[in-house]
Formats: structure tokens, C-alpha cells, sequence
């Protein structure tokens, strides 16, 4: 005897269809902001349009419209990827850190490796520069900050938790922050002389998170 299918409903039928579209919004999405990214990196952001981007996604500017009003939109959502990239870092090398000597290296190591990625990625420098005269941008980077000086302050409570709570919060936050202003001054000089920038903010950062 054959066996026979289940019968499928009509929200079964439903989910079935939705999926593949989901699935290709999803990838036409990614490639948006590949070509976007791709573009910014060639050429800053300034004089990107939304008609190249459209032409190199190979979507009409219709959909492209639908996906972001405006280039500025394309923009903000490259930063909160990159945020919540560097945020994943962060935890990663702060959340085993359980002593004072893991605790400076971590952080020296985190320094390093974001002035790497800012150095060798152009479209960061050029969002990293829009921060200025965006405000949602600029709203980002805060909401990145105290997220990370977050992850920073538990680290520096772990390793010294006699500190002062009430110093530890602000402190981390401060460092974190004045981590991103350090590198707009960075890319803004020669290489040799940007390269100096970091490692004073570095160790100035270190004394601080020893002195709390």
C-alpha cells in the first residue's frame, strides 16, 4: 500500500513560499552592502550614488529604495555590522581575563588590532570620518562605547575588585571612547606619525585602568 503525503494546510503552503523569498531578500541584502562597502573603500562615501550601487547589485533603484532611503542609511548599517563585530571581539579577549598581567595585554592587544583593521580597511576610515557630522552615526559609536567600556569595566571588577565601582563604569567608558577619537587622529596623520598616536593613547589607557 502507498503511503500517503500529509496533507499540507494552507499556513504550511504559506511558509513554504515565504522561506525562498526570505532567503533571497537576505542575499540581495548582503550583496548591497558588499557592493556599497566596496565602492566606499574606492572612492568615499561622499561620492558614492545610489545608482552605482543599484547598477553593481544588479537590482533596480526601486529595490534599493526599498531596502535604504537614502545612501546615509547604507552607511549607518555598515557601522552596526562593524560594531557588533568589534563588540564579539571584545568579549572574546576581555570575558577569560581573570588577572592583572591578562588584563593589560588584552586590552594592548585589542588596540593594536583595531588600528590594524582601521589602517587596512578603507571604507572604517571613511565611516570612522562621517561620525562627525552624523548623528545617528555618531549615536552608534556612543551605544558601541558604553557597550564595550561595559565589557571592560567587568574585566577591570575580576582583576581588581576592590576598585571603585562608582570610578570603574565612567573610566571604561571614557577609554573606549577616547579609543575612537584616537584613531579619527590617527588616519588623519602620516602613517609613522598616527602609529605614535595609538601607542600614547595605549599606555596612557593602561596607567589609568592600573590607577583605578
Amino acid at each position: 500500500m502507498q503511503e500517503k503525503k500529509p496533507r499540507q494546510t494552507n499556513a504550511d503552503n504559506a511558509a513554504s513560499r515565504r522561506q525562498p523569498t526570505q532567503q533571497r531578500s537576505r542575499e540581495r541584502l548582503e550583496r548591497i552592502l558588499e557592493v556599497a562597502q566596496n565602492l566606499i573603500a574606492e572612492k568615499g562615501s561622499e561620492h558614492v550614488k545610489m545608482s552605482e550601487i543599484a547598477d553593481l547589485a544588479e537590482i533596480s533603484i526601486g529595490s534599493l529604495y526599498q531596502y535604504f532611503p537614502d545612501k546615509r542609511a547604507i552607511v549607518r548599517s555598515l557601522a552596526e555590522t562593524y560594531g557588533a563585530q568589534s563588540r564579539a571581539c571584545v568579549r572574546e579577549a576581555l570575558e577569560s581575563v581573570r588577572n592583572r598581567k591578562e588584563l593589560l595585554k588584552a586590552f594592548s592587544d585589542l588596540v593594536d588590532v583595531y588600528y590594524r583593521i582601521v589602517m587596512e580597511k578603507p571604507v572604517m576610515r571613511d565611516i570612522s570620518s562621517a561620525m562627525r557630522s552624523d548623528k545617528e552615526l555618531m549615536n552608534i559609536e556612543l551605544a558601541e562605547s558604553k557597550a564595550c567600556g561595559a565589557l571592560l569595566a567587568a574585566a577591570i571588577r575580576r582583576v581588581k575588585p576592590n576598585a571603585d565601582a562608582k570610578r570603574v563604569g565612567p573610566l571604561a567608558f571614557l577609554i573606549w571612547q577616547l579609543g575612537e577619537e584616537t584613531m579619527r587622529l590617527a588616519i588623519a596623520h602620516k602613517r609613522a606619525e598616527g602609529a605614535l598616536l595609538v601607542d600614547a593613547y595605549k599606555q596612557m589607557s593602561l596607567r589609568a585602568m592600573e590607577d583605578c
